[in-house]
């Protein structure tokens, strides 16, 4: 197959392929092409393209990523972008060999997940039963990711017909398609039928306006069709401030990482927890664990006499 005309069309036809071939979410397509971008912005100041490319080229882009300062995971991120989009390329015929296959990254950070306390959690809870006009809504979306430790996107893009009949649990379609069920807990299920009536009550007040009817659980007017990531995002900051916790600490990952942990510590299978999150390898949810021994390693030593005497000496 011929190889495209100009680095652009490279990207477009590359990205096409994983949103049609690998069910890529559109996060995840979005991502891809900012990186590759960012690499073809490079190339054309050296007057190159992907078709000249070499393995140093790759490696000077990457030694210069670094000079910038961009952190590890975003280098790594990069880099993996490259070399798919190379093994796109030879797969296609558009290269004969791959430049990027022999690059060693970076890697990423071995750093613990921030969480949250189960006190922290129930005071963002808390705020959003207090939070106005919003407050059903709100929190039903909080009651939700707490219960299920859906990522943000998997929630704010549930569709209704997924909480309608009172389930225990709830349908999940999340990276690369999959879909997963996971346990709704009694406050989440209560909180999602005060949301469906109060819902409802609003769609059929915009469909006897002539709107048509949202097949959201959280519509909104925006093209998706349904409330934004930027939005809860936004929106739990505000939650967080209002409990009185530093924004900084509290997003929508930070409770899908305090569901996993608050589980894990009330004895949990591991395996139970992976299904429930979504991880293709349990390797990934086992960071839990070690969260969970930092933090009994440190109430060990506030708590325990003999650590606090040793403290002393």
């Amino acid at each position: 197959m011929t190889a495209p005309a100009g680095m652009g069309r490279w990207i477009q036809t590359f990205v096409a392929a994983q949103a049609a071939e690998l069910d890529a979410a559109r996060n995840t397509q979005l991502a891809y092409a900012r990186d590759l971008n960012d690499f073809a912005d490079w190339l054309s100041d050296k007057d190159l393209d992907f078709a000249k490319a070499t393995q140093d080229d790759v490696e000077g882009y990457l030694i210069d990523c670094d000079a910038q300062g961009l952190a590890r995971a975003t280098r790594a991120r990069r880099l993996s972008a490259i070399r798919q989009l190379y093994r796109f390329a030879f797969e296609e015929g558009w290269r004969a060999d791959n430049p990027a296959i022999r690059i060693r990254g970076p890697g990423k950070a071995k750093t613990l997940p921030k969480t949250l306390s189960v006190a922290q959690v129930a005071r963002l809870l808390q705020a959003a039963r207090d939070s106005g006009a919003d407050a059903v809504r709100n929190t039903c979306l909080m009651e939700l990711l707490y219960a299920t430790g859906m990522r943000v996107t998997e929630l704010v893009s549930l569709p209704v017909s997924a909480a309608r009949g009172d389930p225990r649990m709830l349908l999940v379609r999340g990276k690369g398609g999959k879909e997963r069920l996971v346990p709704l807990s009694p406050p989440a299920r209560m909180a999602v039928r005060n949301w469906l009536a109060a819902r409802d009550a609003i769609e059929a007040a915009r469909v006897k306006d002539g709107h048509p009817e949202s097949k959201a659980l959280f519509p909104a007017r925006g093209k998706a069709g349904h409330m934004t990531r930027q939005r809860f995002f936004t929106l739990i900051k505000e939650l967080a401030a209002v409990a009185g916790i530093d924004p900084a600490d509290v997003t929508p990952h930070t409770m899908r990482h305090a569901f996993a942990t608050h589980l894990l510590a009330g004895g949990a299978d591991l395996r139970a927890i992976q299904i429930m999150l979504g991880h293709a390898d349990v390797a990934t949810t086992e960071i839990y664990t070690h969260v969970l021994d930092e933090t009994l390693s440190e109430l060990v030593l506030t708590h325990h006499p003999l650590a606090q005497t040793a403290a002393k000496a």
